[in-house]
């Protein structure tokens, strides 16, 4: 074999071992989408969120008794003996049934109670788009962490089997006299270092794929790769400004805080109603059965009763309760006020901080793709300059190391870049699950 063909071979190799590392992520392989979708089901952090949304809707609607009838049916049944000396003594029963109705005719203090429950549902409402915005950035997070570990075994390994022929080179060539011992211990050296790195990469993907088997509820979980060439899309819009805007309408996080505070205003509501009176219409119908007569009669008989009315009532005093009420909520109204200022800006802060966070992602990608091609280009001549004896073996080791390291950080910054647009969304609150289809397309077929 003529060096030429040989140096050929070599470079040959690491690509061939990485295209036989992504095989079997395209067997049976599954899509973002299929695994969010696998998530919903399965995680019980989302599942709780779920359960919580449907409890906060049922809380809603007991908050309606307040301002509806109430209805209700009593029966009551007794026996009596009766002694009246000189008199003789007897026995007689009594039974009877009523039912009750009213109608809060004027109650602010229930009015208010309804207009909360209206407001928690606009709450569970954000809370379960916040939770559904997590998972969709947990699972695509656990889904690039596979593959970047994934993509490092498959380095390590290329970087091995490029150690191996560097470390087999030097032999031959302290044996034909042509290099020193040196060239042969540094190779050495090197491949038993990429010997670790080797077993710390498979270390890594097995965490990592656990993690993402755990999030989704499957076992063996084999997530598709990124097919060649990565193309990132740009980031729309391209104002930063943009995007903060519309974090202050749509940012769950906004949208709670926001509620609360309504909610606080309908407290305060509640507590000034305490000096208002209260208006119920009322109206009951009894029916009474006398067996055998009763305490006053002989004989049976029946009474029913029908009554319609109003019931006003009328606070007066109640130990200065009220008025300590108004003043507590009055300055719980205030916090609510101050933390939905807080929740803006900090949503405003984080959306900017993801927004600077993708664009440097953008602009490390470029510069790693230019660093891999140099670090190629170094590679290449490096090894042609220890063929001729102007370099030495770790000259060579060093380029080589540099490349790998190099292939391995473009990869998980393309990654991250993905990850962090997803983030940018989540942080400006626009994140929804149809906008994992643009990754999806990314995907390997």
């Amino acid at each position: 074999m003529t060096r030429q063909s040989h140096f050929s071979n070599f470079r040959l190799l690491p690509l061939m071992l990485a295209l036989g590392a992504a095989l079997p992520l395209s067997v049976q392989a599954q899509s973002l989408i299929d695994l969010y979708t696998a998530a919903r089901g399965y995680d019980t952090t989302y599942q709780a969120a779920r359960s919580q949304f449907d409890a906060t809707l049922a809380k809603a609607d007991q908050a309606k008794a307040g301002i509806l009838p109430q209805a209700g049916l009593a029966l009551a049944g007794s026996s009596s003996n009766q002694a009246v000396l000189p008199t003789p003594a007897r026995n007689y029963a009594t039974q009877s049934a009523t039912i009750s109705a009213s109608q809060p005719l004027y109650r602010p203090a229930n009015w208010a109670s309804y207009q909360q429950g209206e407001k928690s549902r606009e709450l569970a409402q954000a809370q379960l788009q916040q939770a559904e915005q997590d998972l969709i950035v947990r699972v695509s997070q656990a889904y690039f962490d596979v593959l970047a570990a994934n993509d490092s075994v498959t380095f390590v390994k290329s970087q091995k089997s490029a150690v191996a022929e560097q470390l087999a080179s030097a032999k031959r060539n302290f044996e034909v006299g042509t290099s020193t011992i040196t060239d042969s211990r540094e190779a050495q050296a090197r491949y038993d270092l990429v010997i670790a790195q080797e077993l710390a990469a498979e270390n890594d993907f097995l965490v990592k794929s656990l993690a993402l088997n755990q999030l989704v509820g499957q076992p063996n979980v084999q997530p598709k790769p990124l097919k060649a060439p990565v193309v990132l899309a740009p980031v729309v819009p391209a104002d930063v400004n943009q995007w903060v805007d519309q974090s202050q309408t749509k940012h769950p996080g906004i949208q709670q805080a926001d509620v609360a505070l309504e909610v606080a205003k309908l407290e305060t509501q509640k507590a000034v109603a305490g000096h208002k009176p209260t208006l119920d219409l009322v109206g009951s119908y009894t029916a009474i059965n006398n067996s055998d007569g009763s305490s006053t009669s002989v004989g049976d008989s029946r009474v029913n009763v029908g009554t319609v009315g109003l019931n006003l009532n009328i606070p007066l005093f109640a130990g200065f309760s009220v008025q300590n009420r108004v003043k507590e909520t009055t300055a719980l109204e205030e916090k609510a006020r101050a933390d939905l200022e807080t929740a803006k800006r900090n949503v405003a802060q984080g959306t900017r901080t993801a927004y600077y966070g993708v664009q440097s992602g953008r602009a490390q990608v470029a510069a790693l793709q230019a660093a891999e091609a140099s670090s190629q280009s170094a590679l290449e001549a490096n090894q042609l300059g220890y063929q001729v004896g102007v370099r030495i073996n770790i000259d060579v080791l060093n380029s080589q190391s540099q490349l790998f390291d190099t292939k391995a950080k473009l990869a998980k910054a393309r990654y991250d870049v993905l990850v962090g647009e997803l983030k940018l969304r989540q942080a400006a609150g626009t994140l929804t699950a149809d906008d994992l289809q643009l990754i999806n397309s990314q995907l390997a077929q």
